[in-house]
């Protein structure tokens, strides 16, 4: 095995890592509605998937190669979602309904910087009390931490928001009041 073999199997390797980290970020801008980004970054990772893939083709029997075409794939993917972590801020939208207490977890909640709206509503069992709160992917854990230790047994749902305008939101890196 040449020194220039495994050169040319760690650019392969590096491709596919961009390649399939790019595909991710492609997906991500897609269910948020930014098309022309989407559509930029679509042809930067198709692009690098034929000079990618031609390399491959051209010899199958070439092991190290196919290694690095696999790999670089399943790292490609790991840096992606690493990406969407750090670089883009998503938001979600959590829904607690209690029957008691409620109050009680929407001023915790905005003492711990979030806000939050109170609702009024009837449920099965009688009258509950709906919050609902935006808040950046990050702070989710906080927000469930903090309805579970004033009422366990509050029913919590959480889901991505796809756009957000106005409002009250945390202050976090990336975010607006």
């Amino acid at each position: 095995m040449t020194l220039e073999a495994l050169g040319f199997a760690a650019l392969l390797f590096g491709l596919r890592v961009l390649n399939n980290a790019i595909g991710t970020m492609r997906m991500i801008l897609i269910t948020r509605d930014q098309r022309f980004l989407a559509a930029v970054l679509a042809f930067t990772e198709a692009f690098i998937f034929a000079v990618v893939i031609a390399n491959i083709v051209s010899d199958l029997s070439n092991v190290l190669n196919m290694i690095a075409y696999c790999g670089g794939f399943a790292v490609g993917g790991y840096v992606g979602m690493a990406i969407e972590a750090r670089f883009i801020t998503s938001y979600m939208v959590a829904t607690i309904i209690t029957h008691r207490n409620g109050h009680d977890i929407a001023q915790a909640l905005r003492e711990h910087g979030h806000g939050v709206t109170e609702t009024v509503g009837e449920g099965k069992d009688g009258a509950v009390l709906m919050l609902r709160c935006v808040v950046s992917r990050r702070d989710v854990a906080d927000v469930l931490q903090t309805v579970r230790s004033i009422q366990p047994d509050a029913f919590v749902s959480v889901e991505e928001a796809r756009a957000i305008q106005h409002g009250w939101l945390r202050h976090t890196r990336g975010t607006y009041r």
